[in-house]
């Protein structure tokens, strides 16, 4: 009788010691060496390799229609995509038999999107929206006291999504719902802090959103193809196919090409010239001396018969070759912590929406982080630094002693008086004249 119990009992061990090994976090086709996971060494890379580039060209032609159309069908463009976005990394947590007995919960979670939208927007955009709305003085009143009230409003909608997670949680259901809230914030965090940086660089210039973008696909597509042909020795475990030749490779096209797309792109005013408002018309202004070419003779050993003498050189181009940098050596980093996180729930691409790419999550990983660089670049290395007046005379005013503010104050009041007077005098000599 006691060894029928025993052998009754016995089966329970072995199934969870293989449980245990379904569990791993790395899958078993993971294990294997890198070197099998090379391109070189993929029977099928011919036919992945056409789906990938059939599908490159239809997005390659949809995006420059859309860079064609301007500043706001772009920005409608990047909405779409952190929606697409939200809605992957929405789903790659989410378990149909919990959200059965939870209705309205994945509500819950765009309540908390577009709560997150209108806030970020409204503080991006405000100067924008201001400035289209100027013309009509009741739109423009009503846009000004919903930009003076968006943060209450964006709190108070905040607010609401919290009481209403509150009061939806049920027994035996906590650890999925706090689980989920923690996921949705994450979610929040990752789409809009770094794609809000893609919006401000729209409006400083589509120029400075088009040329980031354009490093980042042309990394991807040279390091894919030097891997494709010469790709032997692997790069990092994270991403078994990225080949250090597929790396080298792609970092020196990109480089190249920053410098030379500079210059091309840097010619257009359309693509040069910062948008103030939301209108759609096409832009005309006077080009940032950036976008002004500065020529420079060539050496004396460079043979006479070269038909040029001097070459010309946009300033922007020196800016350009610190972002093809950037896109070549640190931005794949993006795209190696989303091979990591993959990895970690068991899943090979994000996403089915783009044949041979997998998810949007999966052409943005890399996107991500050259954008929130290019926008702390520009502001920091090209944005001239401006100095209002008040901020001028409080620091001088700081050091001062009130009889030295009073000293300086009667002076300042004659200076204008006495071009006051020099203003009108000239203006009457030449009505005389």
């Amino acid at each position: 009788m006691q060894k029928d119990q025993n052998m009754s009992v016995s089966p329970t061990p072995t199934a969870r010691i293989r449980h245990r090994r379904r569990s791993n976090e790395v899958p078993s086709e993971f294990g294997k060496s890198n070197g099998s996971h090379l391109l070189v060494n993929d029977h099928n890379k011919y036919k992945s390799m056409w789906i990938r580039a059939y599908s490159s060209m239809w997005m390659i032609g949809g995006f420059i229609a859309i860079i064609y159309l301007g500043h706001l069908y772009i920005w409608a463009m990047v909405v779409v995509i952190q929606i697409f976005m939200a809605r992957e990394l929405f789903n790659l947590l989410r378990r149909a038999h919990e959200d059965k007995h939870l209705p309205g919960f994945r509500l819950l979670n765009w309540h908390f999107f577009f709560t997150a939208m209108l806030f970020v927007y409204g503080r991006i955009l405000s100067q924008q929206l201001v400035n289209t709305m100027s013309t009509d003085k009741f739109f423009y009143k009503l846009v000004s006291g919903l930009l003076k009230y968006q943060m209450v409003i964006c709190y108070f909608l905040y607010i609401a999504g919290f009481m209403w997670f509150i009061l939806t949680l049920k027994k035996k259901m906590y650890k999925y719902q706090f689980g989920q809230y923690a996921w949705t914030h994450m979610i929040l965090i990752v789409v809009f802090t770094q794609s809000s940086f893609i919006v401000g660089n729209i409006f400083e210039g589509i120029f400075w959103f088009l040329l980031p973008a354009s490093l980042i696909v042309i990394n991807d597509i040279a390091a894919y193809f030097f891997g494709f042909f010469f790709g032997k020795t692997p790069l990092i475990k994270l991403s078994p196919k990225k080949t250090w030749e597929g790396f080298i490779g792609g970092s020196v096209a990109t480089v190249i090409s920053a410098f030379v797309l500079a210059n091309i792109l840097g010619h257009f005013p359309w693509l040069t010239c910062p948008r103030k408002d939301l209108s759609t018309g096409w832009l005309r202004c006077d080009p940032d001396p950036l976008f002004k070419p500065e020529h420079y003779p060539l050496l004396e050993w460079v043979p006479q018969w070269f038909p040029w003498k001097e070459i010309s050189v946009l300033p922007v181009q020196w800016h350009a070759l610190c972002l093809g940098l950037f896109a070549s050596i640190i931005a794949p980093f993006g795209g190696f912590f989303a091979s990591g996180f993959k990895r970690a729930f068991k899943i090979k691409d994000f996403g089915d929406s783009i044949p041979g790419h997998g998810g949007i999550t999966d052409r943005m990983d890399c996107q991500m982080v050259m954008a929130v660089f290019a926008y702390i670049y520009h502001q920091s290395f090209v944005v001239p630094q401006s100095y209002s007046v008040e901020m001028i005379l409080n620091q001088i005013l700081r050091n001062l002693t009130f009889e030295e503010q009073h000293a300086l104050y009667m002076k300042l009041g004659q200076i204008f008086q006495e071009r006051q007077l020099g203003l009108s005098s000239s203006s009457m000599s030449s009505y005389v004249m």
